[in-house]
């Protein structure tokens, strides 16, 4: 039989999904997953034992995460994993529900506007764009450590209609804008080798996760009904599914030569295998696998941004410090051996450094009813 394009050609893998650590995962588990300390090392310069210390704080975060939001009632500011403590940190509107919060096991920080205001906001903004905002808005995301909405701009962005959609958006509630250097920009590449998928013979992705008859990828890799096959020409299936732009998701079934496995490749670091997908804090370390740049890790810096791409705005995206590039779009994105999602896009470079969105995975797996596939 042929081998599974997410098995070892998970090496197929690419830009994109995450997740977060179960409750089970202790230090000793988690230092076992060698394809992300390594990484974590390199890119966040943590030693192999702070990586595997860190990861089993993560997980510990995401687990009591549900509790500490549900003891913060509607006081609830939002939750962030905190690297310097180690610990899960909620944001209350009221002092008086500190208590209830920090017997969850964790922390917590008085601030000025709830997570349900802070959402609305954010929403407001996506209703007043539309399908595109100015080309000098980059972004909009909530950011929960700073209590506030932030907009991304680029230097000089003065034009009348960046001005005005930028006041909208300070009318619609608390909002910080902040300057980037450069546009995102959508990771899909050109044929130029490398282990992937192709769409049409033409353009290179690269695979997500495995699901029960097939993988999930980015959605602007390509169209329902296009053709997928392998680096070697081998047919591998097609998109049964794609939505771009607004979300950046696809669905590809793929033949019977093909075997879905819950691995991810760690390109030379050992694979993973993945366990769930249980959503990663923001805060916390992530890992993606791309078929271009190989394993990369950063953290998790902000969850529902809304992306302005050229192509076209996309919502509901994961921030991350991770880099990507051309061609490793639609790749897996991991915490620990959870699922979080497949890379959208983002800017920069595993040069110089970037910034990458990913899709978050359990939003794919509602829009098809999709089952992962663990191991």
């Amino acid at each position: 039989m042929k081998r599974s394009p997410l098995v070892k050609s998970f090496g197929l893998t690419a830009l994109a999904v995450g997740s977060v650590l179960a409750a089970s995962v202790n230090v000793a588990g988690a230092a076992a997953a060698s394809p992300l300390v390594g990484a974590m090392q390199r890119d966040l310069g943590l030693t192999a034992e702070q990586a595997g210390t860190r990861m089993a704080e993560e997980a510990a975060a995401a687990s009591i995460a549900p509790a500490a939001q549900a003891a913060a009632e509607s006081a609830f500011g939002g939750a962030w994993y905190d690297a310097a403590s180690g610990k899960l940190v909620v944001g209350v509107t009221d002092a008086a529900q500190a208590a209830a919060v920090e017997a969850t096991g964790a922390d917590t920080a008085l601030v000025a506007h709830t997570q349900s205001a802070l959402d609305a906001t954010k929403t407001a903004i996506d209703t007043l764009a539309g399908p595109a905002a100015p080309r000098q808005v980059t972004g909009w995301y909530v950011d929960e450590q700073a209590n506030s909405v932030v907009v991304t701009v680029l230097p000089g962005a003065q034009a009348a209609d960046v001005q005005g959609f930028l006041g909208q958006a300070r009318a619609a509630g608390p909002v910080q804008v902040e300057e980037v250097t450069s546009a995102p920009r959508l990771f899909a590449g050109d044929v130029v080798g490398g282990d992937a998928y192709y769409i049409n013979d033409a353009a290179r992705c690269s695979v997500g996760f495995s699901v029960e008859g097939g993988f999930v990828s980015a959605g602007h890799c390509g169209n329902a009904g296009d053709s997928v096959t392998a680096p070697d020409g081998s047919a591998m299936g097609s998109f049964e599914g794609s939505s771009f732009p607004g979300n950046d998701y696809s669905h590809v079934t793929t033949n019977s030569s093909w075997t879905p496995s819950p691995t991810v490749d760690g390109y030379g670091n050992g694979d993973v295998t993945v366990t769930g997908h249980t959503a990663a804090a923001v805060g916390s370390s992530v890992c993606r696998s791309g078929s271009t740049t190989g394993w990369h890790c950063g953290t998790i810096q902000a969850t529902n941004q809304t992306v302005n791409y050229a192509e076209g705005t996309v919502s509901g995206l994961t921030k991350t410090n991770a880099c990507a590039e051309p061609g490793d779009s639609g790749g897996s994105w991991v915490s620990g051996s959870q699922a979080q999602g497949v890379t959208s896009g983002g800017s920069g470079d595993c040069t110089s450094g970037g910034t990458t969105y990913f899709q978050p995975v359990n939003e794919i797996l509602s829009a098809y009813g999709l089952t992962l596939v663990t191991g």
